[in-house]
């Protein structure tokens, strides 16, 4: 996978170069531009696949650069031909940068109609390559990471499909660098385990509240493919890098799985450069008409209550919001961010439905009044399912803050809470992060959860435990490990008092007389 070839790495961090070099210094800039190029590159590579695939099984292919379009500005219609990638990269430089900026830019921000989240935050997006060289520079380089990714794939046995959306998360870890208001990407293996312990199926509705890129919308994606691929031909399915399974997706993404997949997905930000990137990260990822949208779900705008079956989320740990925008519905007498998230996803849930949701551990243990209402909430009108804490390093190099997912069904009743301390995630907790073999609690965590109603788990000295109820409410709603895990203490021997002293006594002595000899030395 990606983080093991150094080619990959390589190339990515020469267009990163050649494009801080060329004038675009701001990285949330550098994204969005690199992004406009790979989507317009997946583009032309997907339809001529579907292409290929419909000629095989003889269907009808409507291609999406089939016909004419007449573009804003322009007096006649054009070819959709001529809007490919694989068009345009064989012009010459200067006649290059003027038709992707005048002809194949203009079609891409209407490219799902007049009335699509896609078309709709597109509308103020700008393709901003300064100059003819730098565009020919980028293209020659995302040509050779793509060749890359498919010797790869061919060679390492993985999906294209995952390898490149490794590419374009590695592109989208650059965001995260400053933490802004407290957003930082969460790790790819760590959404996997997430959707593990969810499991959404075929047919839910799954929403994150605060999406940004869309990471988590695209594993809950994966996971319901590589669900529906176990069932059909289990001989497909690979181990990732993480002991992982995946399915490779054309097996079984047909008309009808399309269809029930494109009603779906929701995704909301505050951001629109983070709606743009989520947005064409799902549809890279073979989801046409994604539906993300700019919208606060913490405000009076947003009020989309018992609708979703499934929610998973990283939603941002620092901040508040202006108290007089909170909407309605949110009971809880606070406006920290990290605590009114939690509040809205559990009233965004369906009856029935179950979160997965990243906190920051001061949330399972705050002794002020919202912490301690919040958490009653999950265990009374829910059923808190697990509480797995994870070591502060899994977020480096964007932040070193401790962490935990919680999983809950509302509605559900509460009478005892598994615990599990995860210690290491498979990568280092450095800044580095880099993979280590054979040291990933990960698979472990599935495993035991997924039988944890089968076995007791009374030992609270392990790496895992249920905690019953009626001690949790005793201690007012805590949910932090440490309180009650039990730890094994070794009896230390110490000699009596008097014989230390007796030591120190002789020390004390044998200082002396030495500093005495060296004073003699010296005269």
């Amino acid at each position: 996978m990606l983080q093991n070839n150094p080619q990959i790495k390589s190339l990515i961090d020469r267009l990163w170069d050649r494009l801080w070099a060329g004038g675009i210094s701001n990285p949330l800039s550098a994204i969005e531009q690199i992004t406009y190029l790979l989507f317009m590159k997946r583009l032309d590579d997907l339809d001529l696949k579907e292409e290929k695939d419909a000629d095989f099984t003889g269907e009808k292919f409507n291609s999406r650069f089939s016909g004419t379009i007449k573009l804003d500005g322009m007096d006649k219609e054009i070819e959709k031909r001529i809007l490919r990638w694989s068009y345009f990269k064989q012009l010459p430089a200067e006649e290059m940068i003027t038709h992707v900026q005048m002809k194949v830019f203009p079609f891409l921000k209407k490219l799902n109609g007049g009335t699509s989240p896609f078309t709709k935050h597109m509308a103020n997006a700008v393709f901003i390559m300064p100059k003819a060289s730098l565009l020919v520079e980028s293209i020659n380089i995302i040509e050779e990471i793509f060749k890359e990714i498919e010797r790869d794939a061919s060679e390492g046995g993985q999906a294209f499909q995952d390898i490149q959306g490794d590419v374009y998360e590695m592109l989208l870890g650059a965001i995260a660098s400053a933490g802004k208001n407290g957003q930082f990407r969460t790790p790819r293996h760590i959404i996997k385990l997430m959707a593990e312990l969810a499991e959404p199926q075929l047919g839910n509705k799954i929403a994150d509240p605060a999406c940004g890129t869309g990471g988590f919308l695209l594993g809950a994606y994966q996971y319901i493919l590589t669900t529906l691929v176990r069932a059909k031909d289990p001989s497909k399915l690979v181990t990732d890098e993480d002991g992982f399974e995946r399915g490779a997706i054309s097996a079984v993404l047909t008309e009808d799985v399309k269809k029930i997949l494109e009603s779906s997905f929701y995704g909301y930000d505050i951001d629109v450069t983070m709606v743009r990137l989520g947005l064409m990260n799902l549809m890279m990822h073979g989801i046409a008409n994604p539906q993300i949208d700019y919208k606060d779900t913490l405000s009076k705008t947003y009020n989309e209550n018992n609708v979703y079956d499934i929610i998973m989320a990283n939603p941002p740990f620092t901040g508040s919001i202006d108290k007089s925008d909170i909407n309605e519905s949110m009971t809880l007498p606070t406006t920290k961010t990290e605590l009114l998230f939690v509040e809205r996803i559990f009233r965004m849930l369906k009856t029935g439905g179950t979160a997965a949701v990243i906190v920051p551990q001061g949330v399972l243990f705050g002794s002020g009044k919202a912490f301690v209402q919040l958490r009653k909430l999950i265990i009374e009108e829910a059923e808190l399912k697990a509480v797995i804490t994870m070591p502060s390093g899994v977020f480096k190099p964007y932040a070193g803050v401790a962490t935990a997912i919680l999983i809950f069904t509302k509605g559900g009743e509460t009478e005892k809470v598994w615990f599990y301390e995860m210690k290491h995630d498979g990568y280092s907790l450095d800044d580095k992060r880099q993979k280590l073999e054979n040291q990933s609690d990960l698979q472990d965590i599935i495993a035991k959860y997924k039988i944890r109603n089968k076995t007791d788990f009374t030992d609270r000295k392990g790496e895992c435990f249920f905690i019953p109820k009626e001690e949790i409410e005793g201690n007012n709603y805590d949910l932090s490990l440490s309180k009650y895990k039990e730890e094994d203490y070794i009896e230390q021997k110490y000699d009596p008092p008097s014989e230390i002293l007796n030591n120190l006594t002789t020390l004390e002595n044998e200082i002396t007389s030495g500093i005495e000899e060296l004073k003699g030395l010296v005269e």
